[in-house]
């Protein structure tokens, strides 16, 4: 049996900018809480995170990884995350086995890009969420001001529950056992009344108690509104720490395992229950009498150790050599291990309970986001899909040596396993194979794995742009397709109309097919005709979006008339009303934010309006830097990086999202479609 239960764990994620201190401050808690002996370094390549090769070389994480430690007879769980906007899809996918996102931040640079997105992510997910400020005993740091950034960013709920004192050489209570006066911040009291007048708005009866009789309330009245607070995002606690000297680090091991939610005191996860239109939400039960429901968050392929699925507990009890299925898939599997993890180290379990995060290893068939469990009795349970940025950077990828390209395609395929932020696609007219990711790093780490994990020597050039083609009217026509070879003939004939539906709401197909004229057995093979016309292009050989695709006629033959010919009508059929519909060629809409120092504004300004960009607007970064926003082609951002980096001496960055498409200008449609029929 576990040592502990449900009401035990506390599942916490760091997220945050790169250099925030994530990897250090996990080091110091390992260390702390005796889970481990020694704290490791970044610098010497030690660590219980970052333990991948690429990772001690850049000294940066690159991916997640897992870790455990016991405090006052808690289990704890925390995740850490890279924290490179390369890497933010990796960051996110974990936020469903979390209830808590702790935002780790760099005293003295403050709140940076992928903080805030994290932030965001977490608050979208209805997660709980608090802020750590570490490296608070770097001098010169303005702690009032940072904290004054803090509530303009994420509210007024940001508050202290500790202050540094001693230029951050230590730090005072405000919650548990407030007293004395830190000589950089307001006081201490008034902190701490600040913190339980916010606490108690959530709870009347608690609000009556402190506001009518004054009476000076405890920790353990505050716990449950405390908890209440944080689901509900009325509170974000805040906890300054310096992992150099100490500091808050007791403090944050305290808050984690009194105040940190567990997992029946987070939100719920967005479960969902059934398919279709009898999809019903389905709040997770910690009962571990009730059958197995577990999520997968991470995958992880090892040439030598074998698939390691992680997967967090939401429901059940499971022990080894259990039985398990994936999905609504009727072949199940065999639980022949359990592990727990301590980064790259793997610890047996025999047991896993409602909360656990635990991995299973060698189940090839187990893939990311997937739903383990252990009967088909109840209706399928999947989670609701996280929302991951757009991969957009791109690589077309090709071996150096014939003969790899089978180990080739099996590495990208297990890569794509592994991160929910990288594609691969292969354009068959151009018989292109391309990699898709969130930047240059992002691309640059998977082709070092590439080389180093899989042994595949590849070469790289850029790829072709992610264009799509649409219709910009309505349009009808009709087509016949009749065919005699001598024996069996075919015969099809397909009345269609089409219309162009709102950018993003991809395809739609109509039957509107009466008294028979078509019998119902070939209605689908026309749809499949319409599919591969829409596949193929019909202006520059790029896939087609955004049609509504109506059939409402037609003629069959009762012996002459196969699905082949339906199939051929209706894509013949689409064809010709495409070209009524006047097509046009689309392409991606990126919004992009670059940092940079004031004095290059006008040489960016400019570049970006010579890539027919658009500048929106402009923003006051931290240590006297400008955040310039707007939006422009990807296609004229080939390249940028280099540009920037000569523009600014290196000194700028840059981070793109997808926005949406566009119709090119007509010159460069003209231009599109003759490579296309070239």
């Amino acid at each position: 049996m576990a040592s502990y239960s449900t009401h035990d764990i506390r599942n916490i994620a760091l997220v945050g900018h790169a250099g925030s201190g994530k990897t250090s401050l996990i080091e110091s808690l390992l260390q702390r809480s005796g889970a481990i002996d020694n704290a490791g370094n970044i610098n010497r390549g030690d660590t219980v995170c970052d333990y991948d090769d690429l990772e001690k070389e850049l000294q940066h994480s690159l991916d997640i990884a897992i870790t455990h430690l016991s405090h006052e007879a808690k289990q704890v769980n925390i995740i850490d995350t890279p924290g490179y906007a390369d890497f933010l899809g990796r960051s996110i996918s974990i936020l469903p086995a979390v209830e808590t996102a702790a935002a780790v931040i760099n005293a003295s640079t403050g709140i940076e890009p992928v903080t805030l997105r994290m932030m965001d992510a977490a608050k979208r997910r209805n997660l709980c969420r608090f802020i750590i400020v570490n490296k608070i005993d770097i001098p010169g740091t303005d702690y009032a001001g940072l904290l004054e950034s803090l509530q303009e960013a994420f509210g007024k709920e940001c508050l202290p529950i500790n202050l540094p004192a001693d230029n951050g050489q230590r730090v005072i209570d405000c919650f548990f056992q407030p007293g004395g006066d830190p000589t950089d911040l307001s006081s201490v009291a008034q902190a701490h009344d600040n913190m339980i007048d916010q606490v108690v708005e959530v709870d009347e009866a608690l609000m009556e108690l402190y506001l009518e009789q004054g009476e000076a309330l405890q920790p353990e009245q505050l716990h449950d509104p405390f908890e209440k607070a944080l689901r509900e995002g009325h509170l974000i606690p805040i906890c300054f720490t310096s992992v150099e000297n100490g500091a808050g680090i007791d403090e944050l091991l305290t808050l984690f395992s009194r105040l940190m939610p567990d997992p029946t005191e987070g939100n719920p996860p967005p479960f969902m229950k059934g398919e279709g239109s009898n999809t019903k939400p389905v709040e997770v039960s910690p009962d571990t009498g009730k059958h197995v429901i577990g999520h997968v968050f991470k995958v992880v392929n090892d040439p030598f150790r074998g698939k390691l699925s992680i997967f967090r507990m939401h429901q059940g009890r499971l022990e080894t050599n259990a039985q398990l299925f994936i999905g609504d898939a009727r072949k199940s599997f065999k639980v022949n291990h359990l592990f727990r993890l301590q980064g790259k180290e793997q610890y047996e379990m025999t047991q896993a309970v409602p909360g656990d995060i635990c991995a299973v290893a060698r189940v090839d068939d187990i893939h990311f986001d997937a739903v383990l469990h252990d009967s088909h009795d109840e209706d399928h349970h999947h989670l609701r899909s996280i929302e991951c940025p757009l991969p957009l950077f791109g690589l077309a990828i090709n071996t150096s040596k014939r003969g790899d390209e089978q180990k080739l395609s099996d590495a990208l395929h297990k890569l794509e396993d592994e991160d929910p932020c990288f594609h691969v696609e292969h354009n068959v007219s151009l018989n292109e194979t391309v990699m898709r990711g969130l930047g240059e790093l992002h691309l640059e780490v998977l082709l070092q794995q590439i080389k180093n994990k899989y042994s595949v020597e590849v070469e790289t050039h850029p790829p072709s742009i992610a264009y799509r083609e649409t219709i910009t009217r309505k349009a009808a026509a009709h087509y016949r397709h009749k065919k005699q070879t001598g024996g069996a003939g075919q015969f099809g004939e397909v009345y269609l109309r089409i219309e162009p539906m709102n950018r993003g709401e991809g395809f739609e197909y109509v039957n509107q097919v009466v008294g028979g004229a078509i019998p119902g057995q070939f209605i689908p093979a026309i749809e499949k005709g319409v599919r591969q016309a829409m596949d193929e292009g019909a202006i520059a050989g790029f896939s087609m979006q955004d049609i509504r695709v109506t059939v409402y006629d037609g003629k069959y033959h009762s012996v002459d008339s196969k699905e082949i010919a339906f199939v051929t009508a209706g894509k013949k059929a689409f064809l010709e009303a495409v070209e009524n519909a006047r097509p046009v060629v689309l392409e991606p809409i990126v919004d992009i934010a670059i940092t940079t120092p004031g004095s290059f504004m006008g040489d960016l300004t400019g570049d970006l309006a010579g890539r027919r960009g658009q500048i929106n607007g402009t923003e006051s970064g931290r240590n006297n830097m400008l955040i310039i926003k707007g939006q422009a082609p990807l296609a004229e951002l080939e390249g940028y990086a280099t540009q920037l980096k000569a523009i600014t001496g290196g000194e700028g960055s840059y981070a793109i999202d997808f926005s949406h498409y566009e119709a090119v200008p007509g010159n460069i449609q003209r231009q599109l479609a003759e490579r296309g029929q070239a």
